[in-house]
């Protein structure tokens, strides 16, 4: 057992940087960008970004949300105020279908949207057409929408934002810790956040720096399932 002193990291909270020019830009999202970048000149007047947990749909919801004004609401029930702010600007819905999707709700925003002139942002872990939507029109309404998906990401993507997630914490780390978390994590923006907060934790606890020998540690355990480590 290693007799270096510990500590007990605090848990603070990390809110990461989601300014346009944080943004790291790669082929599995450059669809997905240029749509929030050319807005408000979109094909339709409701668009979904669809894509798996950690995909960066939130960040580029918040950018579109900063561009456009938008009015943002919690997925769910979706109460008359989302229909009265949809005539006085766009709307918009993260994470839609992360509940039971009120239909008729969603149903009539559409029309308000389409009625106003405006635009409405959903963004969804899956296609409108797995939402499992029952009401026929509202079917209709999400057949009529543009819908772009957001990929996993490559190599050079992944890279990018292992770093800029580091910088979120105020963490320096050497490029070549980076490419050897780059090949060894599931490719998933998902386990990059999760890899990177685990790493924080450990670096923290064990007062070290993170190095290849701890994120080598720290990616074993995540693969055997373990919640904690011993150095």
């Amino acid at each position: 057992m290693s007799t270096r002193p510990r500590q007990l990291p605090l848990d603070l909270a990390h809110n990461p940087a989601q300014s346009r020019d944080d943004l790291v830009v790669g082929p599995s999202n450059i669809a997905a960008t240029a749509l929030v970048d050319r807005w408000p000149d979109w094909p339709s007047p409701v668009v979904v970004l669809a894509g798996p947990a950690g995909s960066g749909k939130s960040h580029l919801a918040a950018i579109w949300r900063e561009l456009s004004g938008a009015t943002e609401f919690a997925p769910g029930r979706l109460a008359a105020e989302a229909v009265e702010a949809s005539g006085r600007g766009p709307v918009l819905i993260d994470d839609v279908d992360s509940a039971p999707i009120d239909e008729a709700g969603l149903f009539h925003l559409i029309n308000a949207v389409r009625q106003a002139g405006t635009t409405l942002l959903l963004t969804a872990r899956r296609f409108p057409l797995a939402w499992g939507v029952k009401l026929p029109d509202l079917e209709s309404r999400l057949k009529a929408a543009s819908t772009v998906e957001i990929h996993e990401p490559d190599d050079a993507l992944l890279a990018g934002v292992v770093t800029k997630l580091f910088a979120d914490r105020q963490v320096e780390v050497e490029p070549h810790v980076v490419q050897f978390l780059v090949r060894r994590i599931e490719r998933s923006l998902s386990t990059a956040i999760d890899v990177v907060a685990r790493l924080d934790h450990a670096a923290l606890e064990h007062k070290s720096r993170i190095t290849r020998a701890l994120a080598a540690q720290v990616v074993d355990a995540m693969d055997t399932g373990q919640g904690r480590f011993d150095l």
